[in-house]
């Protein structure tokens, strides 16, 4: 498990900034059984352990000398930098099985595509599994050399995981394929369909000041936090 260090914070809001000119990234921790604090994060040695660990991994974190298991589950990015300017940290019962998503690495070469012409189509990045904190795996990898002609598809249940872990995506749903390049080509010119219905119902999105940071919102109330 690779160990993240943080420190308690006092800047709210407006000072915010500030503290990101110090190469601090503000976050926040909470949990079912963890008391929410407001926490600080070395810009540097966040991006270290993220980019290994990801959001699926569980993560060591060390504040006040005290340590627990987290996800890094949720960030937020400056949309020019895309630097993360926000973090949370959720700490989960070690004994509950949780639902998150995990991405999908694909790997190997696709004899469809080399000897056939085709085009390699990865329908899914993620998948949605149910297991417990410390089982989760940082990724799923899937091996397109099975893709052999252009009826072959990877499916779901194609998958193997170890038994810990439980795949809820529907069984039949294809996560690779290899179509005709001209296939591929039609589908791209297939003009896009709005749903005038739905656009209309968009939210908002909400500038940085107006998120709570974490700070105003109680744990169990916190939207997407991971499902027990």
């Amino acid at each position: 498990m690779l160990s993240l260090s943080a420190q308690k914070r006092t800047e709210r809001k407006k000072k915010l900034q500030a503290l990101r000119a110090k190469g601090l990234i503000p976050a926040v921790l909470y949990g079912p059984n963890a008391k929410e604090e407001i926490l600080s994060v070395a810009q540097k040695d966040f991006e270290k352990v993220f980019q290994e660990a990801g959001e699926s991994a569980l993560v060591s974190l060390t504040v006040d000398q005290k340590t627990a298991p987290v996800f890094i589950y949720d960030i937020q990015k400056d949309p020019l930098t895309s630097k993360v300017t926000h973090i949370d940290f959720y700490q989960p019962a070690l004994d509950q099985k949780i639902e998150l998503e995990v991405p999908l690495i694909f790997e190997g070469s696709a004899p469809a595509v080399k000897d056939l012409g085709g085009t390699l189509i990865k329908n899914m990045q993620k998948l949605e599994v149910r297991a417990l904190p410390q089982d989760l795996p940082h990724e799923i990898r899937v091996d397109v050399s099975k893709l052999l002609t252009f009826e072959d598809r990877i499916c779901v249940k194609d998958i193997g995981t170890d038994q810990k872990i439980e795949i809820l995506n529907n069984p039949e749903d294809a996560i690779a394929q290899v179509l005709e390049s001209q296939k591929v080509e039609e589908e791209l010119a297939k003009p896009v369909e709005e749903n005038v219905e739905e656009v209309g119902k968009v939210e908002k999105p909400k500038k940085e000041e107006e998120i709570a940071e974490g700070e105003e919102q109680p744990a169990e109330q916190k939207p997407g936090a991971p499902k027990a």
